[in-house]
């Protein structure tokens, strides 16, 4: 049998108007093999392959695999085995690959993306599609997250950055998007996110359905397990997190951005995704963004710092190492720091989430200030486990509890008995 490119070197030759003999002679082959290839019957002669060695087996296997697709060749070879299948695990996997028994999992297919598939036809200004992008590592050190809302028409996207993916954070994230869109679709399409449905049902979260009814839109839930129902937004996730650079300073500012210079700009239906998007029928947000509330815990630093969304706010030196909450209203410009017994002992005015800055008052500063001046001494760490008498206060006391005359305590030192010491050696 000869190899393809020396079949392409016999047809060239002929076409040069060689004789077979000639070919026969200079490619060293036999002139009715060379005949044969000329003829266009050469690739024709395949052997017969061999009968499988499941042939026997066939219909059990077949049987087994309707049971359980998934079923392990290394379980099936030791059924085989009983059976007296006497060959090798190898050889059972490679006429499974090779006779195709093993049907394929319709479900398992789906859920890995290689099942058929069909763009679905969202009329412009219809529908938003949302989902969180978790950020584990971050460049400030902090795991952060990205509430990313899609616009299933134009696929034109913004993303605004979480410390929490509590309902106070998305409605707030939820605002932003909303105003950097320019307005609200009429379908907000949404999975089954703690914070919009409630778990291990198809109901909405009271609070998510009182935000939809702010914004007079409508929700729909993503059926379970069916993550291609929303793959306007999940293919923006994935854009967005193979191509947007994290800055530790400045990173909403980064992040709006990229949605702007980069992903605006990408080409779709000869024009481009932000014309598109520009283009869509939003309808008008209220005039206020719902009044949600992010509440959180943080402890002060030993700088008297609390850090919030990025940034760091100061407390009074007192609270240092302690625990304490953030009260920060959606589209307040001032945050509230709270005691556990609930008493506001800081505000401090509201900069950008991700910005790395450090908010300080002076009276935080000056009060700093004076705790570290208080606090510092050159003197070294005492020692531990050292055994020191009681002072004159003590011994007053204690003569006093035992109900004699504090004037009669007396210290003894330990130099004295030191002393003693020393001299019955020299005596």
């Amino acid at each position: 049998m000869l190899t393809q490119e020396d079949d392409v070197e016999i047809h060239a030759l002929k076409a040069r108007g060689w004789s077979v003999a000639a070919i026969a002679r200079h490619t060293g082959r036999d002139r009715k093999t060379v005949r044969r290839y000329l003829a266009g019957e050469g690739g024709l002669q395949r052997r017969t392959p061999a009968p499988s060695c499941l042939e026997p087996f066939r219909d059990y296997v077949a049987a087994r695999f309707v049971d359980d697709p998934h079923l392990p060749a290394v379980t099936l070879l030791d059924e085989l085995a009983e059976a007296g299948f006497d060959r090798s695990y190898p050889t059972l996997v490679r006429e499974l690959r090779r006779l195709e028994l093993r049907p394929v999992c319709v479900v398992c297919q789906q859920r890995r993306g290689r099942a058929p598939t069909t763009e679905i036809d969202h009329p412009p200004g219809e529908e938003i599609q949302w989902d969180w992008l978790e950020l584990p590592d971050t460049p400030w050190g902090e795991p952060a997250y990205a509430l990313v809302g899609a616009l299933s028409h134009s696929g034109r996207f913004r993303a605004v950055l979480c410390e929490q993916m509590t309902f106070g954070h998305l409605a707030g994230a939820l605002h932003e998007i909303l105003v950097g869109l320019g307005g609200t679709p009429r379908v907000w399409r949404v999975d089954r996110m703690a914070t919009a449905v409630i778990p291990g049902t198809d109901r909405l979260n009271p609070q998510f359905a009182q935000l939809a009814k702010h914004y007079g839109a409508d929700v729909a839930i993503c059926p379970p397990h069916r993550p291609q129902r929303k793959g306007v937004v999940e293919a923006a996730i994935r854009f967005l997190g193979g191509r947007w650079f994290r800055a530790a300073g400045e990173a909403q500012a980064s992040l709006d951005a990229f949605c702007v210079r980069v992903s605006d700009a990408r080409r779709r239906r000869g024009s481009t995704v932000g014309e598109l998007g520009s283009a869509e029928p939003l309808s008008a947000l209220p005039a206020l963004p719902y009044p949600a509330r992010v509440l959180v815990a943080r402890t002060a630093s030993r700088s008297a710092l609390v850090a919030f969304e990025g940034n760091r706010y100061s407390v009074e030196p007192n609270h240092a190492g302690r625990t304490v909450s953030v009260i920060a209203g959606v589209g307040d410009p001032v945050l509230r720091i709270i005691s556990p017994a609930g008493e506001v002992i800081a505000e401090h005015r509201r900069v950008p989430a991700g910005a790395g800055q450090t908010i300080r008052s002076p009276e935080h500063a000056r009060l700093l200030e004076h705790a570290v001046l208080a606090a510092f001494t050159t003197q070294t760490e005492c020692r531990r486990k050292v055994n020191r008498p009681p002072g004159q206060a003590a011994l007053a006391e204690l003569a006093r509890l035992r109900g004699l005359d504090p004037a009669s305590a007396e210290v003894i030192s330990l130099e004295r008995y030191a002393q003693l010491a020393q001299a019955q050696v020299h005596c």
